[in-house]
C-alpha cells in the first residue's frame, strides 16, 4: 500500500489536517482511520501503525482517550481557605468538575501543605497507571514546584504560574485585568487611586503590576504610598485599613482598586464609616465579579474573572499534554472584562 502525499502546494499556507486527509494518504476508509487513532479493535496492526505514522508526520493531534481514568487535584492550604471564605475556588472547581464529567474523568482531591505530602502524592500518581496527571491549585511555593519538574506525568498549575516556565499553567490575565480596571478609574478622572491588596501570591503581584502599568501609562506617579496592604482577604481588615488611612491622612484619594471583591466590600464600608459616600466621594472597584458583587449597596463595579473556565481549560491543557505531540510548557491566560455598576463614578470637581 503506497501512501500519498497530503494535499497542499508549496508557497501556500497549509490548512488544518483532517481525518479525511489521513485516510486518503493511507488509502483506507475514514472509519478505519477513526478506529485506529482511537485504539479500537478491528484494524490490522500494520495498518494501524501506518495511520499513526501518517498522523504524526502531518502533525495531526491524536485525541487522547481519557474516559474512565483519574486526575489528582492537589489543593494548597490557600486554596482550601479560599474555598471556605468565598466563591472563587468554588467556581474554579465547578468548571473543573463539569469538564471532567464531559470527558469521563474522575477527579481525586488531595490536600497539600508541605513537601512530605507532595512527595507522597507524586508517588501515588507515579505508581497508579489509571492516574493521567496532576493539577496543582493555588500553589506558589517554589520548593513544591521544583519537585514536580521532570515528573513523568503532566502537571498543570491552576490559578498560579511557574516563573521558570517549566510547568504549564492556567490563570486569568491578572495584569491586563488590573490595567483595564485602573484605566477605567483614570478615565473617570481619578488620579489618586489606592491599590488595596494582600501581598504574597504571584497572581496578586500581577494585579499590582497592572495597576502600576496604568498609572505610568497615563503619566501618573505610581507612588508606593498608594499601596495599602492587608494581612488577609477578610473584608473587616480592609475596612480597618481604610478607616486608619482616612483618620491619619484625611481623604487623600478619590478611588480604591481592590485586588479582590472581598477587599472592595471592606473598602466601601470603611469609606462609609468615615462619613463619606460611595461613589460620590470615593469610587470603589473590585476584581473577581463574585455573585454577591451585584447585590452590594451600591452594586460593585468589578472585573469579571472567568473562574469556571480556569478549571475546564486546565483539563484540556492536561489532555493536550498526553497527545504525544512535543508541546513545550505553556502559560494560558484567560481574558477578563469590565462589569460596570454603581460603585464608581466621575471624580467630583474640586
Amino acid at each position: 500500500m503506497t501512501a500519498k502525499p497530503l494535499p497542499g502546494k508549496r508557497g501556500k499556507k497549509s490548512r488544518k489536517v483532517r481525518l479525511e486527509d489521513i485516510a486518503e494518504r493511507c488509502g483506507v476508509s475514514l472509519s478505519t482511520v477513526s478506529r485506529a487513532l482511537a485504539g479500537e479493535k478491528g484494524v490490522r496492526p500494520e495498518i494501524r501503525q501506518q495511520i499513526l505514522e501518517a498522523a504524526k508526520t502531518a502533525n495531526y493531534v491524536v485525541p487522547t482517550a481519557v474516559a474512565g481514568r483519574k486526575v489528582i487535584l492537589a489543593a494548597s492550604s490557600a486554596a482550601m481557605i479560599d474555598y471556605v471564605r468565598n466563591q472563587f475556588t468554588l467556581y474554579v472547581l465547578d468548571g473543573l468538575k463539569e469538564r471532567a464529567q464531559a470527558l469521563g474523568l474522575e477527579i481525586i482531591t488531595r490536600p497539600i501543605a508541605d513537601k512530605a505530602e507532595e512527595l507522597t502524592l507524586l508517588e501515588e500518581a507515579r505508581d497508579d497507571p489509571e492516574i493521567l496527571g496532576l493539577l496543582f491549585l493555588t500553589v506558589d511555593d517554589e520548593a513544591l514546584l521544583a519537585a514536580t519538574r521532570g515528573f513523568q506525568k503532566p502537571v498543570i498549575l491552576l490559578n498560579g504560574d511557574d516563573p521558570f516556565m517549566r510547568l504549564s499553567s492556567v490563570t486569568p490575565c491578572n495584569r491586563s485585568s488590573a490595567r483595564l480596571a485602573a484605566d477605567h478609574l483614570i478615565g473617570l478622572g481619578h488620579r489618586r487611586i489606592l491599590f488595596l491588596m494582600r501581598p504574597g501570591r504571584r497572581t496578586i503581584e500581577r494585579r499590582y503590576e497592572g495597576w502600576r502599568d496604568a498609572l505610568l501609562h497615563h503619566g501618573l506617579a505610581a507612588d508606593p504610598d498608594l499601596v495599602v496592604p492587608v494581612d488577609d482577604w477578610l473584608p473587616e481588615l480592609a475596612t480597618q485599613a481604610i478607616v486608619s488611612r482616612i483618620r491619619e491622612r484625611g481623604l487623600d484619594f478619590t478611588a480604591v482598586l481592590a485586588a479582590g471583591d472581598s477587599l472592595a466590600v471592606g473598602a466601601m464600608l470603611g469609606v462609609q464609616q468615615m462619613g463619606y459616600a460611595v461613589p460620590r466621594d470615593v469610587s470603589v472597584m473590585g476584581m473577581d465579579d463574585l455573585p454577591q458583587a451585584a447585590f452590594l449597596n451600591p452594586p460593585l463595579t468589578t472585573m469579571h474573572i472567568p473562574m469556571r473556565e480556569i478549571g475546564s481549560a486546565a483539563l484540556d491543557l492536561l489532555r493536550d499534554s498526553l497527545s504525544g505531540m512535543p508541546f513545550p510548557p505553556r502559560r494560558l491566560e484567560l481574558a477578563c472584562h469590565l462589569v460596570e455598576r454603581s460603585s464608581t463614578a466621575s471624580r467630583a470637581a474640586d
